[in-house]
């Protein structure tokens, strides 16, 4: 067995030792989340030597070398949100250079040191990454920079107070003498930690609230970066895998003769409930696969139907006993003495990630450790499950995460780490395993399915006097956590946008019957509030409707004691033209929000044609994340949210047939093309506030917004996502320009036609 790659860090190009070499400042805290303070710490010690996670140096976040180099070490992975820019803006403001004088590198597995709070663990997700690191972050940089300066000024002996720092030097003001940062990383070093840490006023910042250029963004452009499935290391193999096309079915038997005669071919790997082809290359592997004959035991599960599964939500939510998840108030007294009462019933389909970047793992099991190389939103639970099948203590378990094409949540489960670590452990090379993008889709861990049944009474005034919401679908963290979820205790995420509308309900029920589908189910992009809000704007319109008044008008008057709601609210109005005249056939529908932190109100018009096909106009986004630390960041993830919840509103659903996923790849598991986006306009309310996620709060104001707009345009209401169109029909033929195959652009069709014209070769017709 060979031992670890000494070679450059596939992730930095930086060997570990290089990195080490010479002393400087190590400034390392415990993360302990937002709203609780950090343990501040200087540390002078080194990793071990050997231990590649030390590379990172286990207990830091700041590393400055005497030869200048400034490291952050960052909590959390980027995955296309601009979390690292934004944290290294944190940090660099407080520390006094400009984001160009550092480089972000990834944390090393560390739960101890890494944990986000709100989390419980080392995890990227629910848009908790910037609330998470507002504070302690800053406190870091500022303690940083305090050590330093303290140190020209022993240098010097001069009192502190007489020494700024700014752009990664410390300049003696009386004198003007300066000293960069690498000249004091050392002196530094030995500073005592200061106790108390002023961190700036928001008047004086120089990065935070200005659209800096990412960190990321040159790297993504020019092909440098390597994502997970960039990785190649020496002598590594290529494997792809079939699990059983049903879910909780085992591998019975293989027929493994017909691959094994593939070029390229080397190994055939059974696991449980799969099987893995490994080849040359990825090609080879592939081809392998195919021609297997494999025997599955498809078990409990064969016959299973989304129709039998959403008759269980149903049953379910009639007839089991509820978990309550909020009471206020008397409920059946209330509804009683409405002036009227509305209900209704809206359902909610499974939905897959479907990243552009699909499940891959590179693992090498050597005798005595364990290497890997991922992309994982969650690195030490990772590592975790890795030490777990190979029965190594946790240290030799080394995982080196990478940049990540796509995570929507996909990536807080680690079950395909364990999978890529049990295949890899069969043989004696590394291994880079593939999922295609038809075993991503048809075997990922699903947003859970949901019915709703809310009702709600009105007063004279026509405003709602109760409300209740039944909500009912499985349980995640049932899924998620190892030991399973109490039956009897409330899952948040099932009811987190239900509980907590932002209206003013005098009264309010809202419980939730838990009924686990036979499938795995996990967290997706917007979590709890992307069905909740769903569910509860699309009934506030219809409230609206039932009392003869306007959408926004109605809002408003339950928004009254909401600063901040009322304040999106104002603003999407204002900036919509919400009330001015639209062409027939058209619509404008809007959502209204708070989750994660974050406000946002958002409007969408759109057009119905006789067909019944959906043309989306113009999107208007207000939104109140509190401070806006990079306003450039902000505006790129509500336009991607958005697109990515109107594409699983319109397109997406995950069903299931004789037990198997119907859908396969992008072709009917379908994302919004470019021709098909609206306009996006988003403005900013200003705040001082800290800041709110923003990475899924478009996502959920999507929905709501498009049913909406649906019911404005065309009077029907529609309460099962994804919409049919087919209910929307009212005449005419379906127009063809919804084609998974782009149109030529112009200039494009032009060289072709030029190029055909000037060679008009008898090879010319074959190369187009």
């Amino acid at each position: 067995m060979s031992k670890p790659s000494s070679s450059p860090s596939p992730k930095t190009g930086t060997s570990r030792r290089a990195f080490l070499q010479g002393g400087g400042l190590i400034l390392g805290f415990a993360l302990f989340g937002a709203g609780v303070k950090p343990v501040l710490a200087a540390s002078t010690a080194l990793p071990v030597d050997g231990d590649v996670t030390a590379a990172f140096s286990p207990d830091a976040y700041i590393r400055i070398g005497t030869d200048g180099q400034i490291t952050l070490i960052l909590p959390n992975i980027e995955m296309g949100q601009g979390t690292h820019t934004g944290e290294a803006t944190l940090i660099a403001e407080e520390l006094e250079v400009g984001l160009d004088q550092v480089k972000a590198v990834d944390a090393p597995p560390n739960d101890k040191l890494y944990a986000t709070a709100a989390l419980g663990g080392q995890a990227t997700g629910g848009s908790t990454s910037m609330r998470a690191t507002w504070e302690p972050l800053r406190k870091a940089g500022a303690t940083a920079r305090m050590m330093l300066v303290a140190a020209a000024a022993a240098e010097w002996s001069v009192p502190v107070t007489e020494c700024a720092a700014r752009l990664g030097v410390v300049t003696h003001q009386p004198t003007g003498r300066q000293l960069a940062y690498g000249a004091l990383a050392d002196a530094a070093a030995k500073q005592p930690v200061p106790t108390e840490v002023k961190l700036k006023d928001q008047k004086d910042f120089q990065l935070i609230g200005k659209s800096s250029r990412r960190l990321d963004t040159p790297g993504k452009v020019n092909g440098a970066v390597k994502y997970g499935i960039d990785i190649r290391v020496p002598d590594m193999k290529v494997a792809t895998v079939a699990a059983c096309p049903v879910f909780g079915g085992k591998l019975q038997d293989v027929d493994d003769k017909a691959a094994r005669a593939i070029p390229g071919v080397r190994d055939i790997v059974k696991l449980d409930n799969a099987v893995a082809v490994i080849g040359d290359h990825f090609w080879a592997a592939k081809k392998g696969l195919e021609a297997l004959n494999i025997t599955w035991n498809e078990g409990a599960n064969a016959k299973l139907d989304s129709s039998n599964i959403m008759a269980a939500l149903k049953a379910a939510s009639e007839h089991k006993k509820p978990i309550m998840a909020r009471q206020e108030g008397d409920v059946e007294a209330k509804m009683k003495a409405a002036a009227k009462k509305v209900e209704a019933t809206y359902e909610l389909p499974f939905l897959a990630h479907a990243p552009m970047e699909p499940i891959n793992c590179v693992v090498h099991v050597r005798a005595d450790e364990c290497e890997i190389w991922v992309g994982t939103q969650v690195p030490a639970i990772a590592q975790g499950v890795a030490a777990q099948v190979t029965g190594y203590p946790l240290e030799k378990v080394i995982l080196h995460n990478q940049l990540i094409g796509g995570g929507f949540g996909r990536r807080l489960v680690a079950e395909s780490v364990a999978q890529a670590v049990a295949i890899a452990k069969q043989v004696s090379y590394p291994v880079k395993v593939i999922w295609t993008r038809e075993e991503d889709i048809q075997h990922d861990l699903y947003r859970p399915a949901y019915y709703d049944r809310i009702s709600a009474g009105l007063g004279e005034d026509g405003l709602p006097t109760v409300w209740v919401d039944h909500v009912a679908g499985g349980s995640v963290l049932g899924n998620y956590i190892p030991s399973g979820w109490p039956e009897d205790k409330l899952d948040d995420d099932a009811v987190e946008g239900a509980a907590k509308p932002p209206y003013d309900l005098p009264v309010i029920h809202v419980d939730w019957v838990r009924e686990d589908p036979p499938v795995p189910i996990t967290w997706w992009r917007g979590v709890g509030p992307t069905h909740n809000v769903f569910v509860v704007e699309s009934f506030m319109d219809e409230l609206a409707h039932a009392a003869g008044k306007d959408p926004v008008e109605y809002r408003r008057a339950l928004t009254k004691n909401q600063p901040r709601v009322a304040g999106v609210l104002e603003l999407v109005a204002e900036k919509s033209g919400w009330g001015t005249p639209l062409a027939a056939g058209m619509g404008r529908g809007i959502s209204l929000h708070d989750a994660f932190g974050s406000f946002m109100a958002a409007v969408l018009e759109i057009s119905v044609s006789p067909a019944g096909e959906i043309t989306l106009h113009r999107a208007v986004v207000a939104v109140d994340c509190g401070v806006t630390i990079n306003p450039n960041t902000v505006e790129a993830q509500i336009e991607g949210g958005l697109i990515f919840g109107l594409s699983a509103a319109l397109y997406s659903g995950i069903t299931f047939s004789e037990g198997r996923v119907d859908q396969s790849n992008f072709h009917d598991y379908r994302i919004l093309r470019n021709n098909e986006a609206p306009k996006i306009e988003i403005h900013h309310v200003k705040s001082t506030e800290s800041p709110g996620g923003i990475g899924e709060t478009a996502t959920v104001s999507a929905a709501p917004a498009l049913g909406n707009a649906i019911f404005s345009a065309t009077g029907k209401r529609l309460r099962t996502l994804p919409f049919n169109r087919d209910e929307l029909k009212t005449g005419g033929t379906e127009k063809k320009s919804v084609s998974m195959i782009p149109p030529l652009t112009a200039p494009l069709f032009a060289a072709l036609a030029t190029t055909k014209a000037e060679e008009p070769s008898e090879t010319a017709s074959e190369e187009l």
